[in-house]
């Protein structure tokens, strides 16, 4: 059975706003609708393991969301950015400043991309992490401050797309699932809706 035919009858719902989640989510062939909303203020006040991160965001988005419906299925993801020689995480930059500093850090160096998904219905959840590792060649202030100006990358955890030029430029290797840099780990999330 396809995952499209296991969830006929299902109303799904993606939790995220991403153009990016909403691509990769209609590339497994569900019908879904979108619905970002949440309560849930995304913050690391139980200073959790970085490992632990992500899940833990996309759980609160998924609690945070409005109540479901006994047909409804609701999926949440968050990503961060890891840089672990510097024990440092990053999110989504504040501003030009910011994202520039961001992808300075990054630069010449080996970064851990974790997406955090949870899958819920009234019935049940199930969440997970995937990991992917992404190096990135030194990259001069030029290069940086081009990126930053032509694609402005103030809504992507780490301040860069995998699928827009700096990923074209910048990205050497990539150990782990493509699609998880890019914010939705699918074949993961396929193999745990499959199983859901």
């Amino acid at each position: 059975m396809l995952l499209n035919e296991k969830f006929k009858g299902t109303r799904i719902i993606l939790g995220s706003g991403s153009p990016r989640r909403r691509e990769l989510l209609a590339g497994l062939g569900l019908d879904f609708t979108v619905e970002p909303q949440t309560s849930f203020v995304e913050n690391n006040e139980a200073n959790l393991p970085t490992a632990e991160i992500a899940e833990y965001m996309a759980k609160g988005k998924s609690f945070g969301h409005r109540a479901l419906a006994d047909d409804e299925l609701l999926i949440t993801s968050d990503t961060i950015v890891l840089i672990p020689d510097m024990d440092l995480v990053l999110g989504k930059p504040a501003d030009r400043s910011d994202a520039i500093t961001m992808l300075e850090s990054l630069s010449g160096r080996k970064h851990v991309v974790e997406t955090g998904v949870c899958i819920r219905t009234n019935r049940k959840c199930v969440s997970f992490t995937a990991f992917s590792d992404v190096y990135f060649k030194p990259l001069t202030r030029e290069e940086i401050e081009y990126y930053v100006d032509h694609f402005r990358p103030y809504d992507k955890a780490g301040s860069y797309g995998v699928q827009e030029w700096m990923g074209y430029a910048g990205i050497t290797k990539i150990e782990g699932s493509f699609y998880n840099v890019m914010g939705l780990p699918v074949q993961r999330l396929y193999d745990e809706l499959m199983k859901f």
